[in-house]
């Protein structure tokens, strides 16, 4: 059994809230961006993809918590968090002052890389209005005391946006913690976010004080390596190809230096090409380790929001089952399956996730 005492569904408006930035994510399909006469439209975040993902697919209660500034831009990203059924309540709108100094909404373009051609991105997220938000905006005793949240979910890239989101998620957690909400924490390592406030070692610095106030911590080897200052003989590197012992390994160290943390969930991924992987995962808890299914050549569409989606599957293994080992086979079953799909989030039917996990036939009716 788990060892998360996770506060029961009749008991909390909603089942998982997500801490973190949207942004819009202009695609060019098959083309590439610096060559690109037309881009397609999705909303995307690593924080935000989480909910998106419970609420779709799962059909778990789904909230976002951020801020977006006010304008047309603005309003495409309400309506497409709306498509996707998260709550948007818990949105703090911005005054927009006509060029974006103040405030604006980010812009992530992404190409999906075929072969030897790896995924690119190019963010253009200076001065969002997320990255404005800080410790004081959020009424979080209202929302983990009266409303009621069964789990919170943020990660490090919200982290990394500024000072003050750092501190925010410092916040959000402790009124979680103080209220027996779970929280998550993915680290989501992406080095061009810290490039201009420290590097390595500011990223190391925030990571290693947030996750003292984290119940279950997401991510892959190298992104634990990167973030924490661990301990490793294998290379630094979030795309390494890692395998179950690297894993295990790290995952004991990092236990033992943060007793705190209840589960540690990993994705375990070795590229032949960038549409080409294996894929796995590995879960942390009660002092057991379990491991997913391998899944060899995994024939991948777009990569972007794997992780995200691998994270979604094991929040809704815990919650709907109190049970690691299935949780672990749901977050990795859930993360392939998004990755035959275009875009951040999730296409998949709970039902094709279930057959997945029980390895039964690949036909599905409805």
């Amino acid at each position: 059994m788990s060892s998360l005492n996770i506060r029961s569904a009749d008991k909390c408006f909603f089942d998982i809230v997500s801490l973190g930035e949207v942004m819009l994510r202009l695609d060019p399909g098959e083309g590439r961006i610096m060559n690109t006469r037309k881009f397609h439209v999705w909303e995307g975040g690593g924080e935000y993809n989480v909910a998106r993902g419970l609420k779709r697919c799962f059909g778990k209660r789904s909230a976002i918590v951020t801020a977006i500034a006010d304008n047309e831009v603005g309003l495409l990203l309400e309506d497409l968090i709306l498509q996707g059924g998260v709550d948007t309540s818990l949105i703090h709108w911005i005054p927009y002052d006509g060029i974006g100094l103040s405030a604006r909404n980010g812009l992530n373009f992404t190409e999906r890389g075929f072969g030897i051609r790896r995924p690119l991105g190019c963010s253009d997220r200076g001065n969002t209005a997320a990255s404005k938000m800080k410790p004081g905006d959020i009424d979080w005793n209202h929302l983990f005391g009266k409303q009621g949240v069964r789990w919170l979910h943020t990660g490090g890239i919200f982290a990394a946006l500024s000072e003050n989101t750092a501190q925010l998620v410092i916040e959000a957690a402790n009124a979680a913690k103080k209220n027996k909400t779970i929280v998550s924490y993915d680290l989501n390592f992406r080095p061009s976010l810290w490039k201009a406030q420290g590097g390595i070692d500011k990223c190391r610095k925030v990571n290693q004080e947030i996750v003292n106030y984290v119940d279950v911590l997401i991510g892959n080897v190298g992104q634990l390596i990167t973030c924490l200052g661990l301990q490793s003989s294998c290379e630094i590197n979030t795309t390494a190809n890692i395998d179950d012992k690297d894993a295990k390994n790290t995952i004991l160290q990092v236990i033992k230096r943060y007793p705190n943390i209840k589960s540690i969930a990993l994705t375990l991924r070795a590229e032949t090409l960038a549409h080409i992987n294996d894929w796995s995962a590995i879960c942390w808890m009660n002092g057991e380790f379990y491991n997913a299914r391998y899944h060899s050549q995994l024939e991948i569409f777009d990569r972007v929001g794997g992780g995200d989606s691998f994270a979604a599957g094991f929040i809704y293994g815990l919650i709907e089952y109190n049970d690691p080992a299935k949780a672990v086979e749901y977050g990795a079953a859930h993360g392939a399956l998004t990755m035959t799909t275009p875009g951040d989030q999730s296409m998949a039917s709970l039902n094709e996730v279930q057959m997945l996990v029980n390895n039964t036939n690949n036909t599905f009716e409805r």
